[in-house]
Formats: C-alpha cells, structure tokens, sequence
C-alpha cells in the first residue's frame, strides 16, 4: 500500500510498514517505541511553557525513532505534534541532518525555532 498522505486512518499503518527493529519482536515493542512521539510532544509542550528545553533527552528520543522508522521518522513527527511544535521539531530535525532533500516538502516552509537553535549551538557548537 502506497501511502502519499498520512491520515488519523493510515498513520498506522504507514508506521508499521517503515518500521525497522530487529530487537523487537512483540507487538509491545513497537507501541513502546510509538510511545516516543508521545514523549517528544510531551516535552516540546513544556519547552512552551517554561523555557527548559531537554536537549539530550529530545535528541535521544529523535535518534531511536530515525533509528527504528528511517526518514519516515520524520513524517510521523509532523504528524502526530500539533502546528504550534513544527518549528522546534524542524530545528531538531535540522541539526541531526535529517530533513527530507525533495523540494516539494512542506518542511521546508517551517521556520526554525531561533532560541532552540541558540541552545543547540551552546551546547554542541554547531
């Protein structure tokens, strides 16, 4: 199945078929790695409200979700997180390398997250 758009009705799928853990073998796996985008939102939303950002734990759960669903990590980012996260999403997306190369992506209308950034090159110099 070709999936061109991810909706409320394919994303599941779309996540099962990009879904590369050799270490999984239960279907508890998988939904405990699905689970990350869940942290993800979850500490981008109190980055919002308070400032703190935890860069290594972010960065964390974004490499084991690039490590386990490929660059169809990054759809299901933009998917499962509301508008008002794209730009931090983006800026994380951004400085692990990971952001999709075809011109027609909609990502790249996203403006960065200026103070993400900020903190991103303190801590890593980048």
């Amino acid at each position: 199945m070709l999936i061109t758009e991810l909706n409320k009705d394919n994303y599941l799928i779309f996540a099962i078929q990009n879904y590369n853990n050799p270490q999984a073998v239960t279907k508890d796996d998988f939904l405990d790695d699905m689970k990350r985008f869940k942290y993800i939102k979850r500490l981008l939303k109190r980055y919002q409200k308070t400032g703190s950002l935890k860069v290594e734990l972010i960065i964390n759960h974004f490499i084991i979700l690039y490590n386990v669903f490929n660059e169809a990590a990054t759809p299901l980012l933009f998917f499962k997180m509301e508008d008002d996260l794209w730009s931090t999403i983006k800026t994380f997306i951004l400085y692990l390398n990971k952001l999709p190369e075809y011109p027609k992506c909609f990502v790249h209308d996203i403006p960065i997250d200026i103070d993400c950034e900020k903190t991103l090159q303190k801590i890593y110099g980048k």
